[in-house]
């Protein structure tokens, strides 16, 4: 295991935080012992980003699962409806992060269950517009309130202004991100 690979290894018996710590600090302390000559700082950010993301994935959206709905679905419904207007299946992939390709078997899926309803564009009819119905919106409504509130108790271990800290800080670290990973993996 790195420390960057967000995996669920730990120490033995002590539930998966190191002496010292978290799992991380382990892994880094590890590292240290074998290669002193490196520096472990980024893997310090980086794993624990990581190592937060495993878990949270692990954990699942309980609302969203109750409802049915995979976070990816719920993404794609939440963009739609928080965008207002009918958006094309390029434009609900930009808004998602998503590829092409999983947006339209998404889309699919949630076409036969009947909370998205797609139009085709009177000028080309390559185009489809997409818009939730009346039961999709109806479900996002439901869910939002209560996805929200399980966010919150999964973040409740964090003081509220700890909590705003981190958001700007991930916030700062995402922007430069976005703007510059693309280069570095050339």
């Amino acid at each position: 295991m790195t420390a960057t690979d967000g995996g669920a290894r730990g120490g033995a018996g002590n539930g998966g935080t190191g002496p010292g710590g978290d799992t991380v600090a382990a892994v880094v302390r590890q590292w240290r012992t074998v290669r002193p000559d490196l520096d472990t700082g980024p893997m310090e950010i980086i794993g624990r980003i990581n190592r937060c993301a495993a878990l949270l994935q692990q954990a699942e959206d309980a609302p969203l699962r109750r409802a049915g709905l995979s976070r990816a679905e719920f993404d794609l419904l939440g963009a739609l409806r928080r965008t207002g207007h009918e958006l094309t299946p390029g434009e609900l992939a930009r808004e998602t992060f998503s590829s092409g390709a999983a947006v339209t078997k998404r889309l699919k899926q949630l076409s036969e269950r009947g909370l998205v309803e797609r139009r085709g564009d009177t000028r080309d009819r390559r185009v489809a517009h997409l818009r939730l119905t009346e039961a999709g919106r109806d479900l996002v409504d439901g869910i939002l309130p209560e996805q929200l509130a399980y966010e919150s108790a999964v973040l409740s271990g964090v003081d509220g202004a700890r909590q705003g800290e981190l958001a700007a800080l991930l916030g700062g670290l995402l922007g430069q991100l976005e703007g510059r990973l693309d280069a570095l993996r050339a």
